[in-house]
């Protein structure tokens, strides 16, 4: 499979920060997919633009709201920021950036010191990007000092991480905190908004990430994270960002 990206990718417990530049003289643009994250693509070099509902936006920087279906065409370098809207950090970040629509630019504000900042943890330690990440999401959010959501969504979501490489079930995770199925799906939909089965393929998602950010092969980041298979995984992650995971060249 041809390669159409090169770059870096390092993830934290909700997020994760993509380095991508085009490996071709010709743009390079994905097929339409969504997401349950929020999306900052901050340009570094040359030109990027996204399109949705029939609308392109270009920018210094474009934020992409979540489960909005979208393309991306890009010819050149960007830092793609991807974090969870679930919380008082993710809600507090789309409500300062979406008031005016799903596909949006960015406040420069933050924009020209995350670029600084980028260059300064290029070629660095991991966790100097993943620094520059969580900054820039705190930025964007205006939040410092999150607090966390209902006590028993937090448990669940716990029990559920430590369980990743197998089968989960809502009622399962429901019994771990001593709720009842039916009132554990109401108060996880109320606190997260989404049912607890699109958030766990979320957090699936994101665990074999950052495996196959770290070196391992698309089988074993896919059974790390409880996907049945690479393909299963292959097709999830081509869904959600519009190519697949083996287009994509890492620098480990």
């Amino acid at each position: 499979m041809a390669r159409r990206a090169t770059g870096r990718i390092v993830c934290w417990e909700n997020g994760s920060l993509w380095l991508m530049s085009t490996v071709s003289p010709v743009a390079q643009k994905t097929a339409p997919h969504a997401h349950h994250a929020i999306q900052v693509t901050v340009g570094l070099e040359g030109a990027f633009a996204f399109e949705a509902d029939g609308r392109v936006v270009r920018g210094e920087a474009v934020a992409i709201a979540p489960d909005t279906r979208h393309t991306f065409e890009l010819q050149g370098s960007v830092a793609h920021v991807f974090f969870e809207p679930d919380g008082r950090v993710g809600r507090a970040a789309a409500s300062a950036l979406f008031s005016g629509g799903r596909v949006v630019p960015v406040p420069s504000r933050l924009v020209m010191e995350t670029k600084e900042a980028l260059r300064r943890a290029a070629g660095q330690r991991p966790g100097a990007l993943v620094e520059v990440g969580r900054a820039f999401v705190a930025g964007l959010s205006g939040e410092t000092n999150p607090s966390p959501t209902d006590v028993r969504v937090q448990r669940m979501i716990a029990w559920a991480e430590e369980r990743l490489d197998g089968p989960i079930g809502l009622g399962d995770a429901a019994s771990a905190v001593g709720l009842s199925k039916g009132r554990a799906r109401h108060v996880f939909v109320e606190q997260t908004g989404l049912p607890f089965r699109a958030f766990l393929l979320w957090r699936r998602l994101t665990v074999a990430l950052k495996h196959y950010a770290e070196g391992k092969a698309l089988t074993e980041a896919a059974y790390a994270a409880g996907f049945s298979d690479s393909a299963h995984l292959s097709r999830t992650f081509r869904r959600m960002f519009g190519v697949a995971a083996a287009e994509l060249w890492l620098d480990r």
